[in-house]
């Protein structure tokens, strides 16, 4: 039986995390979450699931959560410090850290410390501190599983292999909501245009970094520090049918895919059971025959500016991704409350990279000034 901690328990990684838990019972078992906002979904997970600890987002969430009544009585806490407390929760042999944006950095690093197994899906917790992140895996020894389905396809396609044969990575990109659309059509687009992916069922966070590719983008960065390779080693290649999800070519020439359905439970079952593969019937075989075709295209900087913006800044390094993550952020959350268009998010993140004086080797302190700084100048753009 293994103990999971899940942080972010209410969002669409959280949710599809909890279907894998329910599918192996006896296999795995909550036993401590954390969520923002909905304390109606969260009120339900904890009667289901029965955690022993709760973190909540806010204080007015929390009084929202004391209104129900539960059946058993579990330890809360609430913001940053319950992150943490949660993280660190002895009784947990996985974190699985489902956060949304620069916030599940903290709880990671004090999750390594206490010797976790981490199963991240939280991709801006290697974008703003990738160099501090890995320092601390390989000092505590602690394993760092990927969840997102690219970084999952490529760690199973290295299973058995010489990561020194490897020549490159190829991540594979659906391309959004926009892919088929030229940058002038992109001018007046809605918000709804924008999270309504062909593909898959995410957060209208990511489902928006989709669409500008900006997802794609930091998932290179993400694969940089995941696998020890430089950035002239990482391409991102256009497959609109998400079946492929991600590939590594050898020195030999051969290349290794992992291909399956759209499906966010099978990388997240496979963190979890990791080392060992546990079926699970919930997920659609893939049937090539009923796919007919599959479809690629090279990715261009010029159509997709963001993946070029989080190419340049991974090689630029230091702090400059972190300013990247912190204004897209920020830029993300003013397109979906109408503040700005959908061409803005791009612009917003060029002004704010172009002012940055980067800091080659940080400390964790100063990325967390600079994140809080990058923020703070975005807001001056938005008022």
């Amino acid at each position: 039986m293994k103990n999971i901690c899940l942080l972010g328990a209410t969002g669409s990684i959280g949710e599809q995390t909890l279907d894998v838990i329910k599918a192996h019972d006896d296999k795995f078992r909550l036993t401590a979450m954390t969520f923002g906002k909905n304390a109606e979904k969260a009120a339900e997970i904890i009667e289901t699931f029965k955690p022993k600890y709760v973190g909540v987002g806010d204080e007015h969430t929390y009084e929202t959560l004391k209104q129900h009544s539960f059946s058993y009585t579990f330890k809360t806490g609430i913001g940053e410090e319950a992150l943490i407390e949660a993280a660190v929760i002895p009784e947990a042999d996985i974190v699985v850290n489902a956060l949304v944006g620069s916030v599940g950095l903290l709880p990671t690093l004090k999750a390594m410390e206490h010797k976790k197994t981490i199963a991240l899906a939280n991709k801006e917790t290697l974008v703003t501190a990738g160099h501090i992140v890995k320092e601390h895996a390989q000092k505590y020894d602690v394993p760092l599983l990927p969840v997102d389905s690219e970084h999952s396809a490529i760690f199973q396609a290295l299973q058995g292999e010489n990561p020194k044969h490897i020549k490159r990575l190829i991540v594979t990109a659906s391309g959004g909501s926009f892919r088929d659309r030229t940058r002038q059509e992109l001018e007046g687009v809605t918000v709804e245009e924008a999270l309504n992916h062909p593909n898959w069922s995410m957060g209208a966070k990511i489902t928006v970094d989709s669409a500008t590719m900006m997802n794609k983008g930091l998932e290179v960065i993400e694969a940089h520090w995941l696998f020890d390779l430089p950035y002239d080693q990482i391409d991102v290649l256009l497959h609109k049918e998400s079946i492929i999800h991600s590939m590594v070519e050898f020195h030999d020439r051969s290349v290794i895919a992992q291909l399956g359905t759209p499906d966010m439970r099978v990388p997240i079952q496979y963190a979890l059971s990791y080392p060992e593969r546990l079926p699970f019937d919930e997920a659609k075989s893939l049937e090539l025959w009923e796919v007919g075709q599959l479809n690629f295209a090279q990715a261009d900087f010029e159509r997709f500016r963001c993946l070029q913006f989080a190419y340049e800044s991974g090689k630029i390094g230091g702090t400059m991704p972190t300013v990247l993550n912190a204004a897209n952020e920020e830029a993300v959350a003013a397109f979906l409350s109408g503040r700005i268009s959908f061409l803005g998010i791009e612009d917003i993140i060029e002004k704010a990279l172009e002012r940055h004086q980067v800091i080659a080797k940080p400390s964790l302190q100063e990325i967390r000034e600079v994140d809080k700084d990058a923020r703070k100048f975005v807001q001056t753009l938005l008022t």
